[in-house]
């Protein structure tokens, strides 16, 4: 599964304005831990469609969305619910980790 990319130009579309949690894997090519956690992300993914949306941000390319956000380390996951950012992660971590900072934001969102 190849997880979809937004950028600096539909960061508000794809992720703001988005019905659904919207989990962003801010991220670079030359990233060994971005590369690592990749497939946690993508299987998390396909378990948590129509919950969570997973999305990669390349911070080389669209450094503003980046820096708006104080993206200082790679890999850095940011959990958006409605719109703002409620959770973030940085550094490389196991799917149960991901999974642990995400799920109680996916209860809240679901039951509003």
């Amino acid at each position: 599964m190849t997880l979809p990319a937004t950028g600096d130009a539909t960061f508000g579309r794809d992720v703001l304005a988005a019905a659904e949690p919207v989990l962003v894997d801010f991220t670079a090519g030359w990233c060994p831990p971005c590369v690592m956690v990749k497939p946690a992300l993508e299987r998390i993914a396909a378990d948590l469609a129509g919950r969570l949306r997973v999305v990669t941000l390349d911070v080389d390319q669209h450094p503003g969305t980046a820096a708006r956000y104080r993206v200082l380390g790679l890999p850095t996951l940011a959990l958006f619910v409605g719109g703002e950012l409620v959770t973030q992660l940085t550094g490389a971590r196991p799917r149960a980790a991901i999974l642990a900072a995400v799920e109680p934001h996916l209860a809240a969102a679901a039951a509003r």
